[in-house]
């Protein structure tokens, strides 16, 4: 795998991020110079860890064939110098589930491959080629 990223054909910022067979686009807002035409890459950063919460919580719960519909994620994030805090909201939707379910649930959320990404440490080796 790997993500490419150049100058998208439109917008003065724009970039166009290619994933493999996948394109996508980030921007930052008019008032940062951009256009808008795409999530920044903080919405982005922010929106690896809520899709990945949810496929998880799916995943894990059709292995254990348990009641749940849905997992709703809404991440909104605070950033401060040197200081940036996810705020993570799961809304679990399945009437069936039981209290001890999604207990597990709520566990399982804080091991999803992404969250344990951002809560240990990262390194970024950084090259001129």
């Amino acid at each position: 795998m790997s993500i490419r990223v150049h100058k998208a054909p439109v917008g003065k910022l724009a970039q166009t991020l290619e994933i493999d067979p996948h394109t996508l686009m980030a921007d930052v807002a008019i008032e940062d110079g951009g256009d808008d035409l795409a999530p920044d890459p903080h919405d982005l950063l922010d929106s690896a860890l809520a899709a990945c919460t949810a496929l998880t919580l799916k995943l894990y719960a059709e292995r254990k064939q348990w009641p749940l519909e849905n997992a709703d994620v809404v991440i909104s994030h605070e950033e401060t110098p040197g200081h940036y805090r996810l705020n993570r909201v799961v809304t679990l939707k399945g009437d069936a589930l039981t209290g001890e379910q999604r207990e597990k649930l709520l566990e399982i959320a804080n091991k999803c491959p992404i969250h344990r990404v951002l809560s240990g440490e990262i390194t970024i080796d950084t090259v001129l080629a």
